[in-house]
């Protein structure tokens, strides 16, 4: 099986979108290198011909900043088969009334957050090769 693809929004200036990016790249470079691997979604977007031929056909996990689901979206019309799609303010609740920074920086509390949903991921790249889903 070849490396899962976790592919994060942009939303270059916000905060979710930034919770998305740290997550996703925690995922791929800190707790399970050997096993995923990120792409950036510009370059899904713009139909960059590598990361099209690295996606499509291939098992992915996606972490959108919000409902618009830029990132799912992207990578199903790039051909790449998403497996599983979040959205950062799905896991909120138990973060109400937390500050997690900008767009541009995370607090604490945001860097708690990114590990949370870094660790849900972790957990979807065990259960998918392990054959689970």
């Amino acid at each position: 099986m070849s490396k899962i693809k976790v592919i994060p929004c942009s939303g270059i200036g916000k905060v979710f979108g930034l919770l998305a990016r740290e997550s996703a790249l925690m995922v791929t470079q800190e707790k399970c290198p050997d096993d995923t691997e990120t792409l950036c979604l510009a370059h899904v977007v713009t139909g960059d011909n590598e990361v099209v031929e690295k996606i499509k056909g291939e098992t992915c996990i996606t972490m959108d900043g919000c409902a618009k689901y830029c990132s799912k979206k992207s990578v199903e019309e790039t051909g790449g088969i998403v497996v599983k799609s979040h959205k950062v303010p799905d896991f909120m609740k138990a973060h109400r009334g937390e500050e997690h920074g900008t767009g541009t920086y995370l607090t604490e509390d945001g860097w708690k957050y990114a590990e949370e949903l870094a660790e849900i991921m972790v957990e979807e790249v065990k259960e998918i090769k392990a054959g689970v889903n």
